[in-house]
């Protein structure tokens, strides 16, 4: 296996490097790890005994064959100026947030480059995580990175041009669905006697089937909703609401990130001085 250095041990890192150690794919050998805040990584060291953390990302670009970088956005160009000079052409740069094209990275790295964006739920390899490659990426280097992303989520080649909405539905889609599931509980709570440790029980029990149901291919979501809604029963008069009330809901969501995603994509190019 090649060695893989992470820097930055915030959320996602933190489930990349757990995701893979406890999917065995990795050892804990295999990896070299920073963080800004270096007690962070230490913590992960202390937690999986073989896990070398590195004082410094260059450190690491010294010596990783692939080097995730797991930090925001508008983080990365000074990182890079920082790693650039210690970059070697055999190695491959990974981002793992959306903003960032991989043309925009290699540009600055002159190495080949990918993107990561992984989802909360690789943490129990499950969900999907979207990959998008520079053109100089060996085959070599696109079947090693497509592995280790298989090991923890189905893995899924997207352009640019559904970074955001493909990140909206895979990465922040468990929060948005969490929210709605949340509002659900509360709900039950304040307009019947039920209270909230049985709610959340049964609804956190429900969302773990139906994805279950899903997940064996047993029911689709449209013939999931006809085995449910039985014509003039309970169910229907509650998806009657559901119809009139969600109404252009999503619609807003997904212009709202999309307004966001602009703004970021104007400010990394403003530092990249390349285009997305």
């Amino acid at each position: 296996m090649k060695k893989i250095g992470v820097i930055g041990t915030g959320n996602m890192g933190t489930i990349l490097i757990e995701a893979w150690l406890e999917a065995k794919i990795l050892n804990p050998a295999d990896l070299i790890i920073t963080n800004r805040t270096l007690s962070k990584a230490l913590v992960l060291k202390e937690k999986h005994p073989g896990i070398k953390v590195a004082e410094s990302a260059a450190e690491i670009a010294e010596q990783a064959d692939f080097i995730f970088l797991c930090v925001k956005p508008l983080q990365i160009n000074s990182l890079i100026q920082g790693l650039k000079q210690h970059i070697k052409r055999d190695q491959l740069v990974i981002s793992i947030t959306s903003p960032l094209s991989v043309s925009q990275l290699e540009s600055a790295v002159n190495a080949p480059c990918a993107r990561f964006i992984p989802s909360i739920t690789n943490r129990v390899g499950s969900g999907v995580s979207l990959l998008s490659f520079s053109e100089s990426c060996s085959k070599e280097k696109v079947s090693a990175l497509f592995d280790l992303a298989s090991a923890i989520s189905a893995p899924v080649i997207i352009e640019n041009d559904i970074t955001r909405v493909a990140s909206d539905i895979v990465s922040c889609g468990p929060a948005f669905f969490s929210y709605l599931a949340q509002a659900f509980i509360d709900a039950a709570c304040q307009t019947t006697k039920i209270d909230k440790e049985t709610a959340t029980t049964l609804t956190e029990n429900m969302l773990v089937g139906l994805g279950e149901l899903l997940g064996k291919g047993v029911y689709t979501l449209p013939t999931l909703q006809e085995k449910v809604c039985v014509k003039g029963g309970i169910t229907g008069e509650g998806i009657k609401v559901l119809e009139a009330e969600t109404g252009e809901m999503f619609h807003h969501l997904f212009q709202a990130t999309h307004e966001k995603f602009a703004e970021d994509l104007h400010e990394v190019e403003k530092q990249f001085g390349h285009p997305y």
